[in-house]
């Protein structure tokens, strides 16, 4: 049995500035504009994609996107940083940047080590959660917020058809993570990532009903069905400034996402690249 893998101490003054979670208004996908893809506990089962064209954005402001006796204003996910900036006004992000977004946990084997790295590189990040696997593992959560990094709600249960379930259960997928999530680490996720990246019109009113953002992302390595090392390494260094970046610590064995962020975190940041959180300015 492996020993316990210890977190290390953060300075609080680079806490402060890693931790940056969105205000956000609530949003709905724009009808056709994310095609539904199946999904699994694990990720998206689609490869690679760019985003589409723009759309209609949410109200300047971050102000909310509904009023009573009015429907949301259509909008698309977020796929890269300039379709972050278009939702939550701001400063421009660098030229250089891009996003790391890691998704399914928390889990007590692979998240640490993971965190581990990040504050070796002092790379910020978001981890999109899953409300039943925090159930249990809170330590671990509380350890990614109080490493600076950010929290998104991923669903309750991962449900592979949730662009398809019923307004009200998807509702309760959103609902239950949302607050398991904020009780064990005090943030409340402004960000909602679906799962495997499932949308459909009837989810997207739902997450604008839920006041959250939805989160797609523009570079996907596939590191869930765990095609190797090599691959994974390939597809991340194969970013381009302004993606957002997707990885996972849990629904199965992270070593080879753990060993590829070992070489493509320090690749990146050595061609000029640079981390960034999804701020809330």
């Amino acid at each position: 049995m492996m020993s316990p893998i210890r977190i290390p101490e953060v300075d609080p003054r680079r806490r402060q500035l890693l931790r940056a979670l969105p205000a956000v208004a609530a949003t709905a996908l724009l009808a056709g504009a994310a095609p539904t893809r199946p999904a699994r506990l694990g990720g998206a089962t689609t490869t690679p994609r760019a985003a589409p064209s723009p759309s209609a954005a949410p109200p300047a402001g971050g102000g909310p996107a509904t009023t009573p006796g009015h429907p949301p204003a259509p909008a698309r996910p977020v796929f890269t940083l300039a379709d972050y900036r278009r939702a939550v006004p701001g400063p421009a992000f660098p030229a250089n940047a891009v996003a790391l977004t890691i998704d399914d946990g928390p889990h007590p084997r692979w998240t640490p080590p993971i965190l581990q790295l990040l504050e070796r590189y002092h790379v910020p990040a978001l981890f999109c959660m899953i409300g039943n696997q925090v159930l249990g593992h809170e330590s671990t959560a509380r350890s990614v917020v109080q490493a600076g990094h950010q929290v998104a709600n991923h669903s309750w249960s991962h449900p592979s058809r949730i662009a398809h379930l019923p307004p009200a259960m998807a509702h309760q997928e959103i609902l239950r993570a949302q607050d398991k999530i904020y009780s064990t680490t005090g943030h409340t996720p402004k960000l909602f990532r679906s799962p495997g990246g499932a949308w459909s019109p009837s989810l997207a009113r739902t997450v604008a009903d839920s006041r959250v953002l939805p989160l797609d992302w523009s570079d996907d390595p596939r590191d869930w069905t765990r095609p190797g090392v090599a691959h994974i390494t390939n597809r991340l260094l194969a970013a381009r400034p302004g993606q957002i970046l997707l990885c996972h610590d849990g629904g199965g064995d992270r070593s080879q996402t753990l060993a590829a962020l070992r070489t493509v975190i320090p690749a990146l940041q050595a061609r000029g690249y640079q981390f960034v959180a999804l701020d809330a300015h």
